[in-house]
């Protein structure tokens, strides 16, 4: 009793010291304390950030379970598909306070939100992926946090108006409060945040929200941090755009405008193919060779608000035709849960509403695979240099690397085209990427709608 009530002493005498402590001071010493021991073993197969098939797992309409576990269950069933990089949406407990029940509106950095399970369901879900060959990033919002997150207590961390009032990002991200990148005691407490989940959940990487809205100083800092991680080979996406975040040490940004470029040519037949060779120009501007964007024809926002890629891009043919412009044109595809079964409804904000049916559109899910297989089987498709022949209705280009040659042809309308092969293509010799068979060409080839041909030289 009286080594309890010693105890109980002390550790009142410690609250009242802390209380009593600024904020900043307890941040100090917060982010201090060591970092906490790897659990498992970090994986060695991350594939080489050019090499990538992300899959990205919107876990609360992943399945009827809407939990880690539903996840676990389908793993095989995603490796099958050809992915080697498991993205997953915020796992993070999600704030009410001014709260609309987003995802990315985060409570707690370094806690497991109880809808999907517990900090034990998350590692088996990630030991899961490593067994079968795929890295796991986690999606990381750095932005701006809830305003019942422990942080909202360091008021210098956030933003304030002319009155001292911690501010919104803008006037529709109201559930958020926006942080304060200026501040060198929030950066570090984000950094640490970071290295948390690296090695208590031993993930291979983020995929970083909102990536337009910290400071460059900020993403330098954080990444030449999580780049000195000598026991982890990490994979960094910024989902935004420009040369910016290349610079800044990101494998990767995202393809808004190629995503914008496919919608608006799949739309509207006065918008010319050729348009996207600016596209690319732009969004490659300032990137290295070991750096890509990363296309793709759905995600989590643009299913919900701009609809299924079956309605954006002419149905199952013209969707898949799509995709495939996606996968190899310039970059690395990426494939949003259920994508692959043609799910025919939005999974709408906040994702609660329904689940995806995967016993739908097998064909679908084999020609998926096809493609996918063909992108992981050959070097030239996803490292080889990009030349364009496009014509107004026709996507073309080559990738070519050492001797090897392969030729894509993708017709965007839901119409015949008729595609005049200009001189370095005419009457060629090539083999088809898929079956294998002699493919010859003349001087043009009639394509059927939303059709797409790859061959390969001999």
């Amino acid at each position: 009793m009286k080594e309890r009530s010693l105890l109980l002493r002390c550790l009142i005498i410690c609250l009242a010291f802390i209380s009593c402590t600024p904020a900043s001071e307890v941040t100090a010493s917060v982010s201090a304390n060591p970092q906490p021991e790897q659990y498992g073993t970090p994986f060695n197969d991350v594939p080489d950030a050019r090499d990538a098939v992300i899959y990205q797992v919107n876990t609360r309409c992943f399945s009827s379970t809407r939990n880690f576990n539903g996840v676990i269950a389908r793993l095989d069933s995603i490796k099958n598909l050809g992915v080697n990089v498991l993205y997953l949406m915020p796992i993070y407990p999600v704030g009410s306070l001014n709260g609309c029940n987003s995802p990315y509106c985060v409570k707690d950095y370094q806690a497991v939100n109880t809808e999907f399970g517990n900090l034990s369901d998350l590692r088996s879900l990630i030991a899961g992926a490593h067994e079968r060959g795929m890295a796991v990033i986690l999606d990381w919002v750095a932005n701006h946090t809830s305003w019942d997150n422990a942080w909202i207590k360091n008021k210098s961390w956030y933003k304030q108006d002319a009155s001292g009032n911690i501010v919104a990002p803008n006037s529709e991200w109201k559930d958020v409060a926006q942080l304060n990148f200026e501040n060198a005691d929030m950066r570090q407490a984000m950094i640490a945040a970071m290295k948390y989940w690296v090695y208590t959940a031993n993930c291979d990487g983020f995929r970083c929200d909102y990536a337009d809205g910290p400071s460059e100083a900020f993403w330098h800092q954080a990444i030449d941090t999580l780049r000195n991680l000598s026991s982890h080979k990490l994979l960094l996406l910024a989902e935004g755009s420009g040369s910016r975040h290349f610079s800044e040490g990101f494998n990767y940004v995202f393809g808004f405008s190629f995503y914008g470029q496919l919608k608006s040519i799949y739309s509207n037949v006065n918008t010319s193919v050729k348009t996207l060779d600016q596209v690319n120009a732009t969004e490659y501007a300032g990137a290295s060779d070991e750096n890509r964007v990363v296309r793709y024809i759905t995600n989590h926002d643009v299913n919900s608000s701009d609809g299924t890629p079956l309605a954006l891009f002419g149905g199952a043919s013209g969707s898949m035709s799509a995709f495939v412009a996606a996968a190899y044109m310039k970059g690395v595809p990426m494939i949003y849960n259920g994508q692959e079964v043609g799910t025919p409804n939005q999974l709408l904000f906040p994702f609660t509403s329904s689940s995806i049916d995967w016993s739908l559109n097998k064909p679908m899910v084999a020609e998926y695979k096809k493609i996918i297989n063909l992108w992981n089987s050959c070097t030239t498709l996803r490292r080889g240099t990009l030349t364009t022949y496009h014509s107004d209705d026709v996507c073309a280009f080559t990738k070519t690397s050492g001797s090897e040659m392969v030729l894509v042809l993708i017709n965007m309308r839901s119409t015949t085209s008729n595609y005049a092969l200009p001189s370095a293509l005419a009457n060629t010799n090539w083999t088809d990427a898929f079956s294998g068979l002699a493919a010859d060409f003349g001087s043009s080839i009639s394509m059927a709608p939303y059709s797409y041909r790859i061959v390969r030289n001999k």
